[in-house]
């Protein structure tokens, strides 16, 4: 009565022990007596109870490894890169996969190491930089002639990271940075010359047209004194008394423009010893020939008004 539970637990017990589920993307490798027998995929799966067990178990996902190589390059600057190695077992290997390697993960590094310090040594600093994808591609070549009889496939291999040494990147931001100096500065000269340039012509232009301006303006005064010249000599008045007339009327109208400045204090005086008798000798001969043109203007017009009638 006491054996007849135990046995139906321990039966139970078995026949759950028979069964097991196998995720998605997964594959688990089945041993009978120690010995392969078969590979199960995803699903419920069934064994043997104590007959046989599950070995292992493998992903058949796409997994990453990253490695870091610190190497020298061919201008003896040391550089540490990261490269990134995406792989996954194939689907009909994983018997290779499972039983012809141990430890993937050390097999892949050791040949990442081998490729980089083989490649890298070739090239200066700024090739490695420039040609890293070069890099990735020898990687994974190598890695797949390796890795194709374990059973592992090399989806792709990546150069993430190039990290040379902190002096040597110092030193390369120096020169960048004096490099665009160098250019910013020419830049400069340049807006500076073209500045210069523009300004120079303006002025130029600008003298053009202000000496063009003075000479217009002194063609037509020309014009001006000429014209009343010639009808102070239509009323009986000759060139020089004309002139003097024309002197002493500019002479006023400049101290009259001088005067409705309220706030000037300019005063036009001569600088000669003579100054004084000089300008009442003129003033005088001023008034006397203003006299004689009145008279002769008077005369003018009496003889023309006598013509009239």
């Amino acid at each position: 009565m006491l054996f007849l539970p135990v046995a139906i637990f321990i039966a139970f017990i078995l026949l759950i022990s028979a069964f097991f589920i196998v995720k998605q993307q997964t594959a688990a490798i089945i041993e009978r007596f120690g010995r392969f027998h078969s590979i199960r995929q995803s699903g419920l799966q069934m064994k043997i109870p104590l007959v046989d067990r599950i070995a292992g178990k493998l992903s058949l996902k796409i997994q990453q490894l990253d490695v870091i190589v610190e190497t020298k390059t061919l201008d003896d600057v040391f550089v540490r890169l990261k490269v990134s190695v995406q792989y996954k077992v194939i689907k009909d290997k994983v018997y290779d996969a499972f039983y012809k390697l141990d430890y993937p993960h050390d097999q892949i590094t050791s040949y990442v190491f081998d490729v980089v310090r083989a490649e890298v040594p070739k090239m200066k600093l700024d090739d490695v930089f420039v040609k890293k994808d070069d890099i990735a591609i020898a990687v994974k070549a190598e890695l797949n002639d390796a890795m194709m009889d374990y059973g592992y496939d090399i989806i792709k291999t990546l150069v993430t990271d190039i990290d040379p040494d902190a002096q040597v990147k110092a030193a390369m931001n120096r020169i960048n940075a004096s490099e665009r100096e160098k250019i910013a500065a020419q830049y400069e000269g340049d807006a500076q010359r073209i500045l210069i340039v523009e300004k120079a012509k303006a002025e130029a232009e600008s003298k053009r047209l202000q000496g063009q301006g003075i000479a217009d303006q002194r063609r037509e005064i020309a014009r001006g004194l000429e014209e009343s010249v010639e009808v102070l000599n239509k009323v009986g008045i000759n060139s020089q008394e004309a002139s003097a007339l024309i002197v002493v009327t500019q002479h006023y109208d400049t101290l009259q423009s001088i005067g409705e400045e309220t706030n000037s204090n300019l005063i036009l005086l001569p600088n000669s010893p003579q100054a004084g008798s000089n300008m009442l000798n003129d003033m005088v001969a001023s008034f006397a020939a203003s006299n004689q043109i009145g008279e002769a203007m008077k005369e003018a017009k009496k003889k023309r008004n006598k013509g009239e009638e």
